[in-house]
């Protein structure tokens, strides 16, 4: 794919509106995690280093077209000022006479961030009034937002009809790192795909099981497939309109000469807020019990193939991890594949959590910004703020 990058175009002097992706986890008007901010860096560092007037959005949370206070992006901007080493001003509006005025202000290499653009309840709708006000801000517009990729917004998809549109470095980065799992992977390409439900994945694991070699699957997403095996899951969750899909699956897989790997063992309890686990065979996990992670034998297993990988692509848990009781698997799968000499990308949510729980995010290749947007983008779909962007000529 060769989208046009912002680092093609000439932009001193230029206003450049930069959709970028700041919804971070807040506590208390603090920034929990600033791993967002901190991948859009490079872009942002770019523009300044040459010379552009840089408009920054995003999103954060889901105020639902409300100003909400607690969504406000000023200690967004007061942390990325940290991270820049240079003041970035937070605006109280998206668009309208008091931004106008700030914007042309601005000089060479400053930085300015407009307000929580969720707070207009026509960027969700892609209001092409909205986008058409943003792009009145600005010369050039850059979008390094993978995480809402999918999203066909004002500010990420409707904006870019009106202004000379280009792909950010992170955005570039991350369509690098999943093209390469679906052109041209070495081999082994070992997948390992958890969660709570099949049917927020079964894009994702129908389009991977031709590419991949193994497939490992956990989170409550197993409890379906044992479930197609014929084992018992007591009162695990199981999506019962999707056994029959998952028994394809593995049909499919044993045509393909696809392995596709499921627990054998896992840690049951009563209820997902117990205090402790037991260890069961999955053909003893009784009526009154529930599967909430992936068993000791069959981390190892799972580490085993993930050691024999020369690619591994994971995304979600194996377990339930907001109980630590129940968070080994996971734990486990993460040590594996950091310990792994395999190119390997995580595709964003809880898998991503895990490795930075353990210090490991730096023995990983990549790390995405985007769970939603990875998964869609790896099931083959078009992603509206990529495809928006021309190709170069």
């Amino acid at each position: 794919m060769t989208k046009r990058s912002i680092t093609e175009a000439i932009v001193r002097g230029k206003r450049v509106l930069g959709r970028v992706d700041f919804n971070v986890p807040m506590r208390n008007g603090a920034i929990e995690d600033d791993s967002r901010i901190a991948a859009a860096l490079p872009t942002i560092q770019w523009l300044v280093k040459n010379g552009a007037r840089v408009i920054l959005c995003s999103h954060l949370g889901r105020p639902k077209g409300k100003v909400v206070d607690d969504l406000r992006l000023t200690p967004v901007a007061q942390r990325l000022a940290e991270l820049l080493g240079q003041p970035v001003t937070a605006l109280r509006d998206i668009t309208g006479p008091a931004v106008s005025a700030s914007v042309e202000d601005l000089t060479d290499s400053d930085v300015v961030l407009l307000e929580n653009v969720r707070f207009d309840p026509r960027e969700e709708a892609n209001d092409p009034s909205l986008a058409r006000e943003l792009a009145d801000l600005a010369d050039l517009y850059v979008n390094d937002a993978f995480g809402a990729a999918h999203r066909a917004h004002a500010s990420t998809e409707g904006v870019a009809h009106s202004v000379p549109a280009y792909l950010g470095l992170l955005m570039q980065a991350e369509i690098d790192a999943l093209t390469h799992l679906l052109d041209a992977p070495d081999r082994p390409f070992v997948a390992i795909v958890g969660g709570a439900k099949v049917s927020d994945k079964i894009g994702v694991l129908k389009h991977l099981l031709p590419l991949v070699d193994s497939l490992l699957i956990g989170g409550g997403m197993a409890n379906t497939f044992l479930r197609a095996q014929g084992h018992a899951v007591g009162k695990s969750l199981v999506e019962p309109d999707l056994v029959s899909v998952a028994s394809e699956l593995m049909q499919s897989a044993a045509v393909r000469e696809v392995e596709i790997v499921l627990p054998t063992d896992v840690v049951v309890a009563p209820s997902i807020d117990a205090t402790a686990g037991e260890v069961r065979p999955t053909s003893e996990v009784g009526g009154d019990s529930a599967i909430f992670d992936i068993g000791p034998e069959s981390a190892r297993r799972y580490a085993k193939v993930i050691a024999s990988a020369r690619t591994v692509f994971w995304n979600g848990p194996l377990g339930v991890t907001e109980n630590k009781v129940f968070a080994g698997g996971t734990a486990a799968v993460a040590e594996a594949v950091a310990r792994s000499s395999a190119y390997t990308v995580l595709g964003g949510g809880d898998s991503v959590a895990a490795i930075e729980q353990l210090g490991l995010a730096d023995r990983i290749a990549h790390i995405s910004t985007g769970g939603g947007a990875s998964l869609e983008f790896l099931e083959g779909k078009s992603l509206p703020g990529i495809a928006v962007i021309p190709e170069n000529a």
